[in-house]
């Protein structure tokens, strides 16, 4: 990574391989995902199950047209996650073991071409912690990520459940940055309006409950040295948290079942600025504290926040504040906080 306390980091951008292997596993009708040419130049479609599950342009994989893009948008350096779907918690755990192992050594070959460019996150097969592990201990010691990114829930089950929690555990005991997306949100059947809504209205809610389950779950208190980010904002936990806190100090079953005060697990917990407006950012900062924001885009989704840095640049903050915002933030989560 390279040394300059005034790099921008963008923690939160993805990719989806150019192609993927051909399915060798033993599992009728499998969901193995594959790439096919879409009629646009440079798009191609994700297939999963034979359907398309989302076109992607060629700023997935080619490493060439993203660094052209950061140039274009003051980014220096990419944390590089996998598109949160790929994570594909439903295959059987050896197919995800798998495909997980191919999309790690496609994110390592990225980072190890452009180490000043890019740095990455594995994919593990969570469905399984053993597997998940194992995974995690290759792609960190093996091909050089730097950590993690999970989804809000495995099938349904938080990541806050105790059975995460030996995954957690190798995780901080390795060193590993957690970033955690959301992924096949809660509440979908309450939406109204077009299948996009998803990502603008569901993603938030779930990301705060995802959040607030690593509180009530007790593995932040467990693990307080544990680097976790959440994507968005951490969704709706900043609206959360003040009704945790009330709880946790006026209802003895909750005060029981917390043995950390919500309010300090939080603030000792990252999350990106994927919010889209100013004073919701302001917001973070005065809940999550500045220390614990960073800058996150989206980059290459229909989604994305398309500049970051004015984004951050029009924040009315102190200049050291910025700072830690545009990437001092992010070195401390990444296990990296040197400074040039």
């Amino acid at each position: 990574m390279p040394a300059s306390q005034d790099l921008l980091i963008d923690v939160h951008t993805h990719v989806v391989p150019q192609s993927f292997p051909a399915y060798v596993g033993r599992h009728l009708d499998a969901p193995w995902p594959s790439m096919a040419a879409a009629a646009q130049p440079c798009h191609s479609h994700v297939m999963v199950s034979g359907s398309v599950y989302r076109t992607v342009t060629h700023q997935c994989w080619d490493c060439q047209v993203r660094a052209a893009d950061m140039a274009q948008k003051a980014v220096d350096l990419q944390v590089l996650s996998v598109m949160p779907e790929l994570l594909s918690y439903w295959l059987e755990p050896e197919d995800a073991a798998v495909l997980c192992r191919f999309m790690n050594e496609v994110i390592a070959r990225m980072a190890a071409d452009h180490p000043d460019r890019f740095v990455g996150l594995a994919a593990v097969p969570l469905q399984d912690v053993s597997r998940a592990i194992a995974e995690l201990d290759h792609a960190m010691h093996q091909l050089g990520l730097v950590g993690v990114e999970i989804g809000t829930n495995v099938n349904g089950v938080a990541v806050g459940d105790p059975r995460f929690l030996p995954f957690f555990e190798a995780a901080a005991q390795w060193g590993a940055a957690i970033f955690v997306h959301p992924l096949r949100p809660a509440g979908m059947d309450r939406l109204v309006g077009p299948p996009s809504l998803e990502q603008v209205l569901a993603f938030p809610g779930e990301t705060g409950l995802a959040a607030a389950s690593m509180i009530t779950g007790g593995t932040f208190a467990r693990l307080p040295g544990l680097r976790i980010a959440y994507s968005h904002g951490g969704g709706s936990l900043s609206m959360l948290l003040p009704r945790l806190q009330h709880a946790w100090q006026s209802l003895p079953p909750v005060r029981d079942a917390l043995p950390m005060d919500p309010w300090q697990a939080a603030r000792r917990m990252y999350y990106d600025d994927l919010v889209y407006d100013a004073a919701t950012i302001h917001r973070l900062i005065d809940v999550f504290g500045p220390t614990q924001v960073m800058a996150g885009s989206d980059y290459p989704f229909s989604i994305m926040d398309a500049d970051p840095a004015q984004r951050l640049a029009s924040l009315a903050v102190p200049a050291d504040v910025l700072r830690l915002l545009r990437g001092e933030n992010a070195r401390r989560w990444l296990g990296r906080p040197e400074q040039g």
